[in-house]
């Protein structure tokens, strides 16, 4: 009993206590994933203006339980439109006006736990950007900030965006997306998103610098279901998505000056102009509209925007059709990058096979410590040495984690092996102080030296440690940069925290 007096006064394992609640409080693991998860909220809505905010978790709406996805999407789905619904969450209560677009609200499952899970663990894409040519720095940063703002417009989110450069000194962008698909990265991020509305070869005006706004409300876009059909030839059913957008002035005084000059031509019993106005993404064309007659000369600051969605039934080409038009919205909304970016390499993972990884990671850091219990038992034949350690351990990973929670980092397959080498190095080193401290004590009263000369081959080799991790910390990409943080992280946190805390345990246990 006084001896385990001894080990909780003592200020290095109060240290290591009050680390290890930190991190737990930072983990908060949850038992319970009833509810809905606020995952991202539409700009301007009415959930914007109540106050509800990201990460809070939706559990009543207007008296009814949400215990999932679906018993959420089953009460909204009953809301009427200017009807005003009350949510329960575990910040407090909020008042939301149901619009068009819904209640403004993007919700995902309840997580776990505040520690988020990289693409290995989750499924998505990753996705290496390299600028097409010489670029400057000042280019660089603008193009990540629009690739950034595209995906959060388009509604992705886990979302993480980062720098890197080769040792020739290349430039890379590192782009990570949660639930995304090949199709959403080739479309969003492979594509410049230069795009130009022109008139007989006159540019009217061009996405980003030229237009105000872009309509993305049920009133003002979607999908006129007249004008969809399907064709003779293999039968492919064809839909035509339209939104408006607001241009600038000058845009529109440009527009004027060019129809002004246009004759009137008929076509089909209608009346247009004799050009069309034609859309053009990435130098390409991509539609040609007719003008109608009653916009000759006239200085207009709104268009209607149209293109077509296509797919083997009405209800897929309906469906392709809204997915084309958010994306053609969220380009304009953006505008052009300032640099190409080639894609040099896509990785992707199903969700399925994130959920298998992540299971296997846990087991193997369930059998990691386990398997290190073992040998340390028979190494020295005392539970007193082999339980310390494994609870040792057992902090020391709880730590990392909190750590990584801390810093909102996404662990993946390599951090979790950074982890499991940040742990097998601590027992390691854990073994040099038992050994010592057992030498000591034969020594009769030596065993401070000895634990001097411990932490000396420690640190010696905690800072090796660190200077060879330092190079894929700072020019490492994805899963490279992951391994190094958590393996840094994890021996500074055992060489700082727990190593010290475990020599005194283990002092305090073997100093009969």
């Amino acid at each position: 009993m006084d001896k385990l007096k001894k080990i909780l006064f003592d200020w290095k394992v109060i240290l290591l206590i009050i680390f290890l609640l930190l991190s737990i409080w930072t983990i908060q693991p949850r038992f319970s994933s009833s509810g809905a998860y606020v995952d991202t909220i539409n700009k301007n809505s009415s959930a914007e203006i109540s106050g509800i905010d990201t990460g809070h978790i939706i559990t009543n709406i207007n008296g009814q339980e949400i215990e999932t996805l679906n018993a959420y999407a089953n009460i909204v789905s009953e809301l009427e439109i200017g009807s005003v619904a009350t949510l329960e969450t575990n910040k407090g209560n909020y008042k939301i006006v149901y619009q068009e677009d819904g209640l403004g609200i993007n919700i995902k499952e309840v997580p776990t736990s505040n520690l988020k899970k990289g693409l290995d663990l989750v499924g998505g894409a990753r996705v290496i950007l390299k600028p097409d040519g010489e670029v400057t720095e000042q280019q660089f940063i603008d193009a990540m900030d629009i690739i950034s703002k595209r995906l959060n417009i388009y509604g992705l989110s886990d979302v993480a965006i980062s720098q890197t450069r080769s040792i020739e000194g290349d430039k890379y962008i590192i782009v990570e997306l949660a639930g995304a698909t090949r199709e959403d990265v080739e479309k969003l991020i492979g594509q410049q998103g230069k795009f130009e509305a022109q008139i007989g070869g006159e540019t009217v005006f061009v996405g980003g610098q030229d237009i105000k706004s872009v309509c993305r409300s049920a009133d003002c876009s979607g999908i006129d279901l007249r004008t969809c059909g399907q064709s003779q030839e293999g039968g492919i059913w064809q839909c035509r998505f339209s939104f408006r957008v607001d241009v600038s002035q000058e845009s529109a005084q440009k527009h004027s000056e060019i129809t002004s000059k246009l004759d009137i031509v008929t076509n089909n019993g209608e009346r247009y102009l004799s050009e069309k106005l034609d859309l053009y993404l990435d130098d390409e064309l991509f539609d040609s509209l007719y003008i109608s007659e009653d916009l000759q000369g006239k200085v207009s600051t709104s268009f209607v925007i149209q293109g077509p969605g296509q797919g083997q039934t009405k209800e897929a080409a309906i469906t392709a059709g809204l997915e084309n038009m958010k994306q053609f919205q969220t380009l304009l909304i953006t505008g052009s990058l300032p640099v190409k970016l080639d894609i040099e390499k896509i990785d992707i993972v199903s969700p399925t096979l994130g959920e298998q990884f992540f299971t296997s990671a846990i087991l193997a850091l369930a059998g990691a410590l386990l398997a290190v219990g073992v040998v340390i038992f028979i190494r020295y034949r005392k539970l007193k040495i082999a339980i310390p350690i494994l609870i040792t351990g057992t902090s020391e990973i709880i730590i990392i984690l909190g750590f990584a929670a801390l810093i909102k980092w996404n662990l993946d397959l390599a951090a979790i092996a950074g982890i499991l080498a940040a742990v097998g190095t601590g027992v390691d080193h854990q073994i040099v102080i038992t050994d010592e401290v057992l030498k000591g004590a034969e020594a009769m009263g030596n065993w401070k030296e000895r634990i001097k000369r411990a932490f000396f081959i420690i640190m010696a080799a905690y800072f090796t440690t660190v200077v060879a991790m330092a190079p894929l910390l700072i020019m490492g990409a994805g899963m490279l940069k992951g391994f190094a943080l958590t393996t840094i992280a994890g021996v500074s946190i055992g060489v700082f925290i727990t190593r010290p805390a475990f020599a005194k345990i283990i002092e305090i246990l073997l100093n009969d």
